[in-house]
This record gives structure tokens, sequence and C-alpha cells, in this order.
């Protein structure tokens, strides 16, 4: 994904419009893995691995208002957990 395409510098996360619309997303780099779920609010996994987010042991999980400046702030954190790696 193109930075003309993702939200995040590090991370291939879409624009807010792809979550806006109802949908969830995960990826990975290396061994950092992530999901985003859609809901009244978007929430953040985080988990090391390969394995998926229902087989995985999640390390963080916080939720975000659904909206363009919780997207942000949900970017900033996901973000700050790859850091930490």
């Amino acid at each position: 994904m193109s930075s003309a395409t993702s939200s995040s510098k590090l991370l291939d996360i879409p624009k807010y419009y792809y979550f806006s619309s109802g949908n969830d997303y995960s990826g990975s780099l290396g061994e950092f893995s992530y999901k985003i779920k859609n809901g009244d609010s978007l929430k953040a996994l985080t988990w090391h691995g390969k394995l998926c987010s229902d087989k995985a042991e999640i390390e963080n999980e916080m939720d975000f208002e659904k909206s363009e400046s919780g997207f942000e702030e949900m970017i900033k954190w996901l973000e700050e957990k790859l850091e930490q790696n």
C-alpha cells in the first residue's frame, strides 16, 4: 500500500473511509500483527507471530471513537506499539 492510500507511515492501513463503510482490517509487519475491528467503536488489537487474531495471544487491545479523530488516535497508538516491539 502506498503512502497515498495508507493512513500510516509505518503500517499498511487504509484511510478512514474504509472503516466508516463498516469494514474490518488486519495486517502485519514482520512478527508484529494487528487487527482493527469495526463496531460501535474501532477496536485495535496487537500481537506477535503469524497466527490469526482468533488463535493468537492478544497483547494489546484498545477502543477508539469511530470518527476521523478517533481513527487518527488509533493510528498513533498502533505505531507506538510497533515501535515498542
